[in-house]
């Protein structure tokens, strides 16, 4: 037995050929190579890039001078009346068959919650498989909130959080004032501290998604590239970037603290939207404005389309939210 810490790059019959060879190298001289072996999936028009049997085929061709041989396998179908398996070319036109494909296992069932048929897997796989691959609607996600202080971000954030406890979820609350007293501790306001702030939080909410819980993060995160690495910790499919969008003559209406004021008056150096650059998201997932809409519709907003991408179990909202 060789244990080959190998990783799919699903880049087609060529990755098969360099599957032969180091199998090769480890003194394998047999390969089984499946249906679309290492197949990319399909191009932008729903058409697959290779054949399902391309990727056999140029590996038989290069089988003396690999020396490896070739043993092909071919797509198996379930015969329901008959309770067995055969291969798809042995089957008449008028026989019914049934089949799962590996991406049906993962977007239809595994995905959905929806156990696997016992034709197709042994019960005790069904249940390790949809223990190890929960449904979308128990995995993890990462709601982070951006904007100028005094947007709205925390009292969005909040009602968020309320809303989504009654959905049943396990959130975190996340607010960038006070993560700043509890674990960013001694950090200042220039521009490598925020960054490290805001770094030190994507963390803590990558480590919340990883282990299926939600996370919501409120935080002024005024840099674009500082945001996108948070998104590449969390994972593109599991982060939502809510940009909260309220023009800086409101939030300094709104700031009963003053410190626009004291930014103003050159008190307080580097504050952002007065001497410091706040960077606006290109293409967030979602944009709101807390002036035309109240907390709680924005916060459903967001809540709809966490139903919408399968991360909530329940109805979309219907009443309007945004333009």
């Amino acid at each position: 037995l060789s244990l080959l810490p190998l990783a799919m790059h699903m880049a087609g019959p060529r990755e098969a050929v360099w599957h032969a060879l180091i199998r090769r190298n480890y003194g394998a001289n047999h390969l089984i190579v499946g249906r679309d072996h290492a197949g990319p999936g399909k191009d932008s028009d729903g058409n697959p890039f290779y054949g399902p049997y391309d990727a056999q085929e140029l590996v038989e061709s290069f089988s003396e001078e690999l020396g490896v041989t070739v043993v092909p396998f071919r797509m198996l179908v379930y015969l329901p009346e008959e309770e067995r398996y055969e291969e798809i070319s042995n089957v008449t036109g008028t026989a019914k068959t049934a089949s799962i494909s590996g991406t049906q296992v993962r977007e239809e069932y595994l995905q959905k919650g929806k156990r696997l048929p016992g034709w197709f897997t042994r019960p005790e796989v069904a249940e390790i498989l949809a223990e190890t691959y929960p449904p979308r609607h128990r995995q993890g996600i990462c709601v982070w909130f951006t904007g100028l202080h005094n947007a709205g971000k925390s009292t969005t954030a909040n009602v968020l959080t309320t809303l989504l406890q009654e959905y049943g979820r396990n959130v975190t609350l996340m607010d960038g004032d006070v993560v700043r007293t509890h674990f960013s501790e001694g950090l200042g306001y220039n521009k490598e501290d925020r960054d490290a702030h805001v770094r030190r939080m994507g963390y803590v909410a990558t480590e919340i998604v990883r282990h299926g819980g939600i996370v919501i993060c409120a935080a002024v995160s005024p840099y674009r590239v500082t945001r996108n690495d948070v998104r590449n910790m969390v994972g593109q499919e599991h982060y939502f970037e809510v940009f909260v969008d309220t023009p800086l003559e409101i939030c300094e209406q709104r700031d009963t603290k003053g410190l626009y004021a004291r930014a103003r008056r050159g008190e307080i150096r580097g504050f952002t939207g007065i001497d410091d650059p706040y960077e606006e998201p290109q293409h967030p997932e979602v944009h709101l404005t807390t002036m035309a809409y109240t907390p709680e519709e924005n916060a459903r907003e967001i809540i709809n389309l966490l139903v919408t991408r399968g991360f909530l179990k329940t109805q979309v909202f219907t009443e309007p939210m945004t333009d």
